[in-house]
């Protein structure tokens, strides 16, 4: 008996160790996708501006697609997804 319970006890302090050692790099996770995607939608809004301002072929709309296309760079693949859903809200 007292060997059963200690074999329950290891696995339970597993589980637990792993589960807890997951949980912080989900959260950081979700920090660097949301900083991403505000980083993405203001260099979005920013070219928006400076299309709007100057024109289509401006510098300052040729320097605004550069910050953009930098800042999904910056943020990886993984940005696409996410971004999409937020431009369909």
């Amino acid at each position: 008996m007292t060997r059963i319970i200690r074999i329950l006890c290891i696995a339970l302090l597993t589980i637990v160790g792993l589960v807890g050692s997951s949980l912080p790099a989900r959260a950081d996770d979700r920090d660097r996708d949301n900083r991403c995607e505000r980083r993405i939608h203001q260099a979005e809004d920013k070219l928006r501006d400076a299309v709007s301002r100057h024109g289509e072929e401006s510098k300052q709309a040729r320097k605004r697609r550069h910050e953009l296309e930098e800042a999904k760079r910056q943020c990886g693949d993984h940005h696409d997804m996410d971004h999409h859903d937020h431009d369909q809200h």
